[in-house]
C-alpha cells in the first residue's frame, strides 16, 4: 500500500511501526476467510483489508475519526488469525492497537459506552473490587445487554479456594514468577495452584506475583495505564529475583511476550521492557508429560485465539494432552474465535453470542467428557447448560501427574 504520513508523523515510533505494516499489505484479501466477524456479517468494513484501510485513513488524517470507523474497529476481536494467515507478515496487532489508542484520544464516545470502558478499566484489572462485586453477579445476569454480559462474567464460574498453590523446593531448577493476574485470580484461583503443583514436579518453584498485566485495558486502547500496569508488572518480576515469569492466561501471556512494544517511544524503559519479555514463558514451554491417564477419557480441546495466533503453541498443548493419555478431539472452525476476546463480549455482545453458539455446536459434536482451554476467558464465556465441564489445561496435566480430579469433574 502506498501512504502518505508526514515526516513529522513519522518521529512517532508507534506511526512508524503502523506505516511499515500498511506498506507491507497488498490487499490479497486472504486474511478474510479466517476473520470471524467477516465470515459472520461478510461485511468487508469487518475484515482485516476494510479495517486496515479505515486505519489508515484515521491515522493520516490525525483528527476525530469517523463514528463509521469507530464502530468497525471496535468489532475486530483481535484474535489475530488474520496475521497467522498473511502470506505478507503484516503484524495487525500493531495497527489496530495503534488505531484503538487513536480512537481513545481523539474520538468522545457516548456517556452510557464511557461509563461501560471506565467500569471494565478499574473494576476488572483490580481483584479486590473484582471480589467485593461477586455477591452482585447473580443478581446482575438478569441485565440485558452490556451491563448484563458484564455481570455474567463473574456469575458463570464458581470462585473457589486454591489447593497448594505454591509447594516450596528445596533446590530448584528453575524459579518462575507466577503472575496471578486479575479476574483468573478470583474467578478460577485453582489454575494457578494446578500450575504450581505441576510445575514443582518439574523441578520448578513458582513464586506469586501479585497484579494485572495490563492486557484489559491495552485492548481499550488506555495505552497511559496499560504502560503503568506494566511498569509495576515489570518491577514486581525484578524484585522477585526469578528466571522466568509466565501466567496461566494465553491471552495475558501473549501480552507478556510483546509488552516491550509499549514503551517504543520511551527508551529509557524499553531495555527493561525487552528483558522482561524475553523471560515470559507460557505454561506449554514449561510443562512436559510424565505420566499417563489410567482411565479413559475424551477432551476436547478448545485452543484459545492467543494460543493459536500469539504464543503459537496451540498445537504442543493438544500433544501434551495426548502424551498425558487424554483422547483428544478438536472441533471444526477451530481457527475461529470463541467471541470472549478479553472484554469482547461485555463490549460487543451480540457478535460475541453468534460466534460462541457456533462454537458451542462444535464443541458438543465432539462427545467429550470435558472441554479443555488454557484461557480463563474461553472457560467462562463458553461453559453453560449443555456441554461437559470446561477445565483448564494445567488441571487435566495435574491430573495424569496423579493429582486430584478437577474440581469441574467430580
Amino acid at each position: 500500500m502506498r501512504t502518505h504520513f508526514t515526516p513529522s508523523q513519522l518521529c512517532d515510533p508507534h506511526l512508524a511501526d503502523a506505516e511499515a505494516n500498511l506498506r507491507t499489505c497488498v490487499h490479497c484479501g486472504i486474511c478474510t476467510a479466517t476473520c470471524p466477524t467477516y465470515v459472520l456479517t461478510g461485511d468487508e468494513r469487518d475484515g482485516p483489508r476494510g479495517r486496515i484501510v479505515m486505519i489508515q485513513q484515521m491515522l493520516e488524517e490525525g483528527g476525530a475519526p469517523s463514528a463509521q470507523a469507530v464502530h468497525h474497529i471496535d468489532r475486530c476481536l483481535s484474535c489475530l488469525a488474520c496475521r497467522t494467515a498473511c502470506p505478507s507478515s503484516v503484524d495487525y496487532s500493531r495497527l489496530v492497537d495503534t488505531a484503538r489508542a487513536h480512537i481513545h484520544r481523539r474520538y468522545r464516545r457516548p456517556m452510557r459506552e464511557r461509563v461501560l470502558r471506565w467500569l471494565i478499566a478499574k473494576v476488572l484489572t483490580r481483584p479486590r473490587l473484582i471480589r467485593a462485586a461477586l455477591p452482585f453477579a447473580k443478581l446482575g445476569r438478569v441485565l440485558r445487554g452490556r451491563l448484563g454480559a458484564m455481570a455474567r462474567m463473574g456469575a458463570n464460574i464458581h470462585a473457589d479456594t486454591p489447593r497448594d498453590t505454591s509447594p516450596k523446593l528445596k533446590a530448584p531448577a528453575l524459579r518462575a514468577a507466577l503472575v496471578q493476574g486479575c479476574v483468573q485470580s478470583v474467578l478460577a484461583p485453582h489454575i494457578d495452584g494446578a500450575i504450581a503443583r505441576v510445575l514443582a514436579r518439574r523441578g520448578i518453584e513458582t513464586v506469586p506475583i501479585a497484579g494485572c498485566c495490563g492486557a484489559l485495558v491495552h485492548h481499550l486502547g488506555r495505552e497511559a495505564e496499560a504502560k503503568n500496569f506494566a511498569r509495576r508488572m515489570i518491577e514486581a518480576f525484578e524484585q522477585s529475583g526469578c528466571d522466568v515469569v509466565m501466567i496461566g492466561a494465553s491471552g495475558c501471556s501473549a501480552h507478556l511476550r510483546d509488552i516491550a512494544h509499549l514503551f517504543a517511544d520511551e527508551p529509557a524503559r524499553l531495555a527493561r521492557a525487552q528483558a522482561f519479555a524475553a523471560k515470559a514463558r507460557d505454561f506449554l514451554e514449561l510443562a512436559d508429560a510424565r505420566a499417563r491417564l489410567t482411565a479413559s477419557f475424551t477432551v476436547a480441546w478448545q485452543a484459545p485465539c492467543s494460543l493459536q495466533n500469539g504464543v503459537r503453541l496451540a498445537d504442543k498443548g493438544r500433544r501434551l494432552l495426548v502424551d498425558c493419555g487424554f483422547d483428544v478431539r478438536e472441533p471444526k472452525e477451530s481457527h475461529l474465535c470463541c467471541g470472549s476476546a478479553g472484554t469482547y463480549a461485555i463490549l460487543q455482545p451480540d457478535l460475541a453470542n453468534a460466534l460462541r453458539e457456533r462454537k458451542r455446536v462444535q464443541l458438543a459434536a465432539q462427545s467429550a467428557h470435558a472441554i479443555a482451554s488454557a484461557n480463563i476467558g474461553c472457560l467462562q464465556h463458553l461453559s453453560g447448560p449443555g456441554l461437559p465441564p470446561f477445565v483448564h489445561l494445567a488441571e487435566l496435566v495435574d491430573w495424569a501427574d496423579g493429582g486430584a480430579k478437577p474440581d469441574a469433574l467430580r
